[in-house]
């Protein structure tokens, strides 16, 4: 990996930080598409295009060879209240022509959602949701299918949960639960039904239960009792 791009692909990064959700939760998350567009503003996915309250700046980084960050400002309030703020962001982080990364922010500046191609192959491959204390979903396409196999879910900036899809079926069948950030519970789908068989534990920090738990067997969707959920946004 060139240089350029092993920057591009940590400025990703750096806006990403990982538990997962169920599946009602993954479907909720906007998908916004191939980002496939050029440079030029008049191919961006920001929302601008006809708004006379919405100014459009395009702007290089250095080192660029061309204009690759635009940003789009809208104004909100009335009067002397009146303000200009960020609305969208995009960024074309490795200089090859295309934006590969979008941010999205509300009325006061707050980050609501991310997507980014991460492998620059032009197919978004990463969606973040953003709370107020960072991130609090985040998904990832590890095949290339153009759905998330592994969804993960944050409270208060803390990694809780992990859900994976590790035969591409579309459904998860492995299921993480974390304490500060430490794997302490996992559950697996083994025959791939859509339910828990089997949930494995830390039994340093757990005790000495037993790896499979009747009474939570088959409970599926990875949510075991007394699992911290993500806040709400």
């Amino acid at each position: 990996m060139t240089a350029a791009k092993r920057g591009g692909a940590l400025l990703v990064l750096v806006c990403v930080s990982a538990c997962a959700v169920g599946k009602k939760d993954a479907e909720e998350v906007p998908r916004l598409g191939p980002l496939n567009w050029q440079g030029a503003s008049e191919k961006s996915r920001c929302e601008f295009r006809g708004r006379q309250d919405r100014d459009v700046v395009e702007s290089m980084a250095p080192g660029a060879p061309r204009p690759n960050i635009l940003r789009v400002y809208g104004y909100v309030g009335t009067g002397e209240e009146r303000r200009r703020v960020l609305l969208c962001r995009e960024v074309d982080t490795n200089f090859d022509g295309q934006k590969d990364v979008l941010r999205t922010y509300g009325d006061n500046g707050e980050k609501l959602r991310e997507l980014a191609d991460v492998d620059f192959d032009g197919k978004v491959d990463t969606w973040i949701t953003f709370g107020p204390s960072g991130p609090v979903q985040v998904e990832f396409d590890k095949n290339g299918d153009g759905r998330a196999d592994e969804i993960r879910i944050y409270s208060h900036g803390k990694l809780v949960r992990v859900k994976r899809d590790s035969n591409n079926d579309g459904k998860a069948d492995i299921f993480e639960n974390y304490e500060n950030e430490r794997l302490v519970r996992m559950g697996l789908d083994t025959d791939f039904d859509g339910s828990v068989d089997v949930w494995r534990r830390d039994t340093e920090r757990a005790g000495t239960r037993p790896e499979k738990d009747d009474e939570e067997a088959g409970q599926g969707e990875g949510s075991p009792p007394n699992t911290p959920d993500a806040p709400a946004e």
